[in-house]
């Protein structure tokens, strides 16, 4: 995993390696995140949120404080610091869900679906009844430990097909901009981003008005919603 981890703490120098990590979500996917990101940053203190507190239950420990509620609910009410690392453990959109929830926007928001002209511009769009839109490079399972390493396909073998992320930033729909949250990975398996991409996020929509297509992604895999809003 080595070029992945040279790659997040050129991104984030300051906050690399992680010294809180707050996971959303304690299902399965939260329960391996917490398993392996406590295995590779012992140090870090930890904390996870899920609205079951039996599932709670089951990951807190010794580093690992728990807590019972809503995620989104939670981080509106108190926004993440900056170098606050976020595992996004549950099936929703977190990114896009949060800025939605931020009181400082102030003016007239809406989810919209996300325009059918994105799916002709990534690959393997998959659409939910919601106007939620998913993208993959990927047309396989992928194996749940791949350490998205920069240059080789874990499964196939094969060169990758580049960033996704990049690809995304640079979808073209007139009256949309594009706005991407980098999910970086900290764990084989485990991705999430720091408070301070969240702010950024949400300062670069608020500082326009009009349609913004929201995605996150990483290198192989992603996710997208749509919102437009106007000033009051």
């Amino acid at each position: 995993m080595a070029k992945a981890e040279n790659s997040t703490s050129e991104f984030f120098p300051d906050i690399y390696p992680p010294r809180r990590i707050r996971i959303l979500g304690a299902g399965h996917f939260g329960r391996l995140a917490a398993k392996r990101l406590k295995s590779r940053f012992p140090d870090a203190l930890f904390s996870v949120i899920d609205r079951d507190g039996e599932r709670v239950a089951q990951i807190t420990g010794p580093g690992i404080a728990g807590e019972v509620g809503d995620c989104i609910a939670q981080m509106s009410c108190a926004p993440p610091e900056d170098d606050l690392w976020i595992i996004p453990s549950v099936p929703v959109h977190v990114g896009f869900e949060w800025v939605l929830s931020q009181p400082g926007l102030a003016c007239d928001r809406g989810r919209l679906a996300v325009p059918e002209a994105v799916d002709l511009q990534v690959p393997n769009p998959f659409r939910v009844p919601s106007g939620t839109l998913y993208a993959s490079f990927a047309d396989f399972r992928c194996p749940d430990n791949c350490n998205e390493p920069d240059q080789i396909c874990t499964h196939t073998g094969k060169q990758r097909r580049g960033n996704l992320y990049e690809l995304l930033g640079a979808v073209d729909v007139p009256g949309f901009e594009v706005v991407v949250l980098r999910s970086v990975q900290l764990a084989p398996g485990v991705g999430g981003y720091p408070g301070r991409s969240l702010r950024e996020l949400a300062a670069r929509i608020g500082a326009k008005p009009g349609g913004w297509l929201v995605a996150t992604s990483c290198r192989c895999h992603a996710v997208m919603d749509a919102l437009e809003w106007r000033a009051r």
